[in-house]
C-alpha cells in the first residue's frame, strides 16, 4: 500500500498549481518521462492556474513542497552545465533565500531553547533575516561583549513532514529494488535510510555545533580555510561568530578584487582532499550558500566553512580503497583498478574481470586527460552505475555521500576556474597519503599504541575460548537434531508416496474392470481413508 497517500496528492496538487509541466519544452524531455507531464496536467489545479508566467514558480513550488524538495533544488543549483539559466536562477535562490517564518515565533524559540530572554542573551538582535534556508533561518546579533554573531534557528514543525516524505521515498526505493538490478546493486533503500538519518540530524543544532568545533580544531591556524567559533548552542538554536566574505559563486567580486581564481580553485581542491584523507571528516553539503571566501586579504584569501550539519566519514578500509582507485585511474591502470575493487569485495564471484576493465577504460579513461571544464562527473557517475548494474557490482552506501560531494565540488570548480587540472593537483596528495598509510614505522607505532588494549583483552581470552567451544558444541548438537528430523521427514514422505501408489493402482484396477459405480467408489474411498487414519493414530511417536 502507498504510504501517506494524502501527502502524495498534495505534492501532485502543488506541481499542477505551479504548472511545473511548462518548465521545460516537451521535446527536450526524454520520451519515457513525458507521461509525467500528462499526469500533472490531469489535476484540476492546473486548469485554472495563474502561475503559467510566474518567473519564480519552480522556487515557490519547491518551497511549498518542503525541505527535501528544497535540498534537491540546492543540489541542482551547482549544475550550471546541466540546468537551463532561467531555471538555475530560481534554484540559486533556494540556497539562502527561502521564504522566512514569523520572527515572533523565532524569538520565542530562542528564549525557550537557551533558557533566557533576548535582552539577556544579546545586546542587539536584528529582526530582518540575514538568510533563510530549508531547515533553519539566520539572524544577525551582537553579544554584550561586542562580538558580532549570527543566530541560527530551526524551522518549527518540519520534522513530521520530513519523516512522511522519507517514508514515501523508502516505499519508492523498495519498489525500485524489486524491479531494477541497478537499484539493488546501489542499495537504494540503505542510501535513503542513511540520508534520512543525516537530514534528521540536521534538525539538531547541537550536532552541527559539535561538527563545527571539530572542523575548527582541524583547521586552526590554517592559511586555506577558516571555521567560525560557536558561542552557544541547543537543539533548536546555534549562536556563532559572524564572518566577512562572499559566496564561492560570486565570480564578479573575485575579479574586481583581483583574486587569483586558479590559486583559489587549487586551495579548494586541496581542502577537499585534506578533509577526506587527512581528517576523514568532510563537508558533504557544499552548495554555494555554505562555502564563502574571505575578502579582507585578496592576495591570500581563505575559504570559510559554514553549515557543518551534514558531514561525511569513511572507514579506514574505504579511505584506502578510494585513494588507490583514484591513483589507478590517474595512472590509466584499469586492471589494477579492478583488482582493488575485487579486494574490497565489490565484485561478485565469476565476474569477467577483463571485460569489466575494458568497460571502465572506455568510460572513465577519457576523463583523465581533460581539464575541469570538460569533465562531467555526474555523467560519468551515471555510466559507472550502469556498469555496476550490468556486472552486478556492490557499491557500499557509505560512499554515496562522497560521490554526492564530488558532484558538488565539480559544479563549484567549473564556475570558479574551468581550466583547473585536478589530476595534476590530486596525484601527489594521494600518493603521499598512501605512502604514509603504508609506512611500516607508522604501522608499528600504531600497533604499539594498541598493546595496552590487547593486553587487557587477553585477560578475557580464556572465557572467550570456553564460550566459543560451548557455542560450537551446542551448534553441533542442534545440527544433529535438525538432521535426524529431516531424515525422519524423508522416511515419512517416502512411505506416503508408497501408499499413494498402492491406492492409485487399486483404483485403476477396479476402474478397468468397470464395476465401480460412483456410490461404491465413495464407500471404498472413505473406508480406505479411515483405515489410513487409524493406522497413523496407532503408530508409535
Amino acid at each position: 500500500m502507498v504510504p501517506h497517500l494524502f501527502r502524495l496528492l498534495e505534492l501532485w496538487r502543488i506541481a499542477a498549481h505551479y504548472r511545473l509541466d511548462l518548465l521545460i519544452p516537451a521535446q527536450d524531455i526524454p520520451v519515457k518521462a513525458r507521461p509525467i507531464l500528462k499526469v500533472i496536467r490531469a489535476h484540476p489545479a492546473s486548469w485554472s492556474s495563474r502561475e503559467k508566467r510566474n518567473p519564480l514558480k519552480l522556487k515557490e513550488a519547491l518551497e511549498e513542497m518542503g525541505p527535501l524538495a528544497i535540498k534537491l533544488g540546492q543540489l541542482l543549483s551547482t549544475r550550471r552545465d546541466l540546468i537551463p539559466p532561467e531555471i538555475l536562477k530560481q534554484l540559486i535562490l533556494l540556497q539562502d533565500q527561502v521564504k522566512p517564518f514569523d520572527v515572533e515565533i523565532l524569538k520565542s524559540r530562542i528564549s525557550e531553547s537557551l533558557k533566557a530572554d533576548l535582552p539577556t542573551l544579546f545586546a542587539r538582535f536584528d529582526e530582518k533575516p540575514l538568510a533563510a534556508a530549508s531547515i533553519a533561518q539566520v539572524h544577525t546579533a551582537a553579544l554584550h561583549d561586542g562580538c558580532e554573531v549570527v543566530v541560527k534557528v530551526t524551522r518549527p514543525d518540519i520534522r513530521s513532514q520530513i519523516i512522511k516524505d522519507f517514508e514515501i521515498l523508502e516505499w519508492l526505493g523498495h519498489r525500485l529494488e524489486q524491479k531494477l538490478e541497478a537499484a539493488r546493486a546501489l542499495h537504494v533503500s540503505e542510501i535513503i535510510q542513511d540520508y534520512r538519518s543525516v537530514i534528521l540530524n540536521e534538525l539538531d543544532l547541537t550536532i552541527e555545533a559539535d561538527n563545527t568545533r571539530r572542523m575548527r580544531h582541524y583547521f586552526t591556524g590554517s592559511s586555506m580555510m577558516y571555521v567560525p567559533e560557536v558561542y552557544m548552542d541547543s537543539k533548536d538554536v546555534m549562536v556563532a561568530e559572524r564572518i566577512t566574505g562572499v559566496p564561492i559563486s560570486d565570480i564578479e567580486t573575485f575579479d574586481r578584487l583581483g583574486m587569483d581564481r586558479a590559486d583559489l580553485a587549487e586551495k579548494g581542491l586541496t581542502i577537499f582532499f585534506t578533509q577526506v584523507f587527512r581528517d576523514n571528516f568532510f563537508h558533504a553539503d557544499m552548495h554555494p550558500g555554505n562555502v564563502f571566501v574571505e575578502t579582507l586579504n585578496p592576495q591570500n584569501p581563505r575559504y570559510i566553512a559554514l553549515d557543518c550539519a551534514i558531514m561525511g566519514e569513511l572507514s579506514r578500509q574505504d579511505q584506502m580503497t578510494v585513494a588507490r582507485m583514484l591513483l589507478a585511474v590517474m595512472n590509466s591502470d584499469f586492471m589494477q583498478l579492478i583488482q582493488i575493487v575485487h579486494q574490497a569485495g565489490w565484485i561478485p564471484p565469476g565476474t569477467d574481470q577483463d571485460a569489466l576493465a575494458r568497460e571502465m577504460r572506455r568510460t572513465v579513461g577519457p576523463m583523465v586527460s581533460k581539464p575541469m571544464h570538460e569533465l562531467d562527473f555526474a555523467g560519468i557517475l551515471l555510466q559507472v552505475m550502469d556498469i555496476a548494474r550490468r556486472f552486478r557490482l556492490e557499491i557500499p552506501p557509505q560512499l554515496m555521500l562522497l560521490l554526492k560531494t564530488l558532484v558538488h565540488v565539480e559544479g563549484l570548480g567549473t564556475d570558479l576556474y574551468p581550466e583547473l587540472d585536478i589530476w595534476k593537483l590530486a596525484k601527489p596528495i594521494l600518493t603521499e597519503w598512501v605512502k604514509q598509510q603504508m609506512n611500516p614505522v607508522k604501522n608499528i607505532k600504531e600497533l604499539g599504541q594498541q598493546i595496552p588494549d590487547l593486553l587487557l583483552g587477553a585477560q578475557d581470552l580464556p572465557t572467550v575460548l570456553i564460550d566459543s567451544i560451548n557455542g560450537l558444541k551446542n551448534q553441533s548438537a542442534w545440527q544433529e537434531k535438525q538432521l535426524r528430523e529431516i531424515q525422519q521427514l524423508r522416511l515419512q514422505n517416502h512411505a506416503q508416496q508408497q501408499r499413494n501408489w498402492i491406492f492409485g493402482t487399486l483404483f485403476l484396477f477396479f476402474l478397468s474392470l468397470g464395476i465401480i459405480t460412483p456410490l461404491i467408489f465413495s464407500i471404498i474411498f472413505f473406508i480406505l481413508a479411515g483405515l489410513v487414519a487409524i493406522w497413523r493414530l496407532s503408530k508409535p511417536v
